[in-house]
């Protein structure tokens, strides 16, 4: 082997490993949606129209008028959906989701946290024409964006609150696709989706028995992809549901699990390109006065800044302090109620979720583009705060030790 190819992968499997990391990953994403922003506000802004534009696709599928955008949001986060599938099984099968005791406080707070923005969101836009197909924009936290704020902002973070946010961001993703399959399809196709459906048991079988290959796992995938998005029901069911379908149960001789090589195999294509070309296909908008001006009067737009920047927090918090108020759930000794708060603060990033409800809640351009820039704004305005909390509790964790409990 020459030297100029070892470099070469070296340098991607080092690229690879990064886009492992929630950190770099949620960079990548945040790059790709300032480029989309700075493009749009440019003389630059009808290429990129263009480009969201372009149709492509085998015609023999029907999928010859998919465009560009559509692919994104149909297809490449299909993928991202499946790596939250992997984490949603591993957290039953091993995580916090495995015992309900400890599953409880997370999974109370996603459903509050569900709950609450939805019912701030319906108030704030009461009367509004149209208004109530966005109620679910608010519904989930951006995975991969929240923990890299919490890594970068509180990075002596204990264990537990990692893991409540990482439990809470896939509970929340799975309380998403389910709202998805059942509220945003419009025209149920019952053949396709009775293929899909079979599919995913032909899946679900071969990993049961311990098939490993990739080869006969890919082909299924993308049929039941497929069929899924024929159906009517948004693809990105199929991607979840795959995700869970995938096998973690260990192996003799300790050999990766198939859930453990699919995830290093695909999660840094899904951190790397998949969501990264959808924040730039989806968070183009401008952001000149007269355009900002029309967000603030638009009450839909303002409807989704409330529910995530407040109703994120107070339901959140309210869910995971009932749930202790009411012995549903233990509070863990590595957690305290401050570094809860800023949790809650951070779940108001509703980024990649968010903007894909959006599309689905609404199919008028200009009001699309309103919520789009509300999304940006409340996922900009709750990552900030959220980094000023964790800032405040990491120089607490660093002084002296209170003589009262902390807070």
């Amino acid at each position: 082997m020459s030297a100029r190819r070892f470099i070469g992968l070296r340098y991607r499997r080092n690229v690879a490993e990064a886009l492992r990391t929630e950190t770099v990953g949620g960079v990548v994403m945040l790059l790709a949606a300032l480029a989309a922003l700075v493009l749009v506000n440019t003389p630059l802004a009808t290429g990129y129209e263009h480009l969201r534009l372009v149709e492509f696709g085998p015609g023999v599928l029907g999928l010859a008028h998919m465009t560009v955008e559509h692919w994104a949001s149909d297809g490449l986060l299909a993928l991202f959906f499946f790596i939250a599938g992997l984490e949603l099984r591993e957290e039953l099968t091993h995580g916090e989701l495995r015992n309900p005791r400890d599953a409880a406080l997370p999974v109370f707070a996603a459903a509050a946290g569900v709950a609450v923005p939805a019912l701030i969101y319906l108030a704030v836009t009461a009367g509004t024409s149209g208004a109530a197909r966005g109620w679910a924009i608010p519904t989930a936290t951006d995975i991969a964006f929240a923990l890299a704020v919490l890594a970068v902002a509180f990075p002596g973070a204990p264990s537990a609150l990692r893991a409540f946010l990482l439990t809470l961001a896939v509970v929340d993703d799975l309380i998403a696709i389910t709202i998805i399959a059942v509220f945003y399809t419009e025209r149920l196709r019952p053949g396709p989706l009775l293929l899909g459906v079979l599919c995913l048991v032909a899946y679900a079988v071969l990993q049961a028995r311990g098939v490993r290959s990739p080869l006969v796992y890919a082909p299924l995938a993308v049929l039941a992809w497929y069929f899924v998005l024929r159906s009517g029901v948004h693809a990105t069911v199929a991607g979840v549901a795959l995700g869970m379908l995938t096998s973690c149960r260990e192996t003799p001789d300790d050999r990766p699990t198939n859930a453990e090589r699919a995830d290093h195999l695909l999660r840094p294509l899904s951190a790397g390109v998949c969501v990264p070309v959808f924040a730039f296909l989806s968070a183009g908008v401008t952001l000149d006065a007269p355009a900002l001006r029309a967000v603030f009067a638009d009450r839909v737009a303002l409807g989704v800044i409330a529910a995530l920047v407040i109703g994120k927090f107070v339901g959140v918090l309210g869910g995971a302090w009932a749930a202790v108020r009411l012995r549903l759930a233990t509070f863990g000794e590595e957690l305290h109620w401050g570094d809860l708060a800023g949790v809650a603060v951070l779940a108001g990033v509703g980024f990649t979720v968010s903007l894909l409800i959006g599309g689905l809640a609404y199919g008028d351009a200009a009001r699309f583009t309103h919520v789009t820039t509300s999304v940006l704004i409340a996922s900009l305005v709750a990552s900030v705060t959220a980094a000023v909390v964790f800032r405040l509790r990491a120089r607490r964790r660093a002084g002296p030790a209170p003589d009262g409990p902390v807070v």
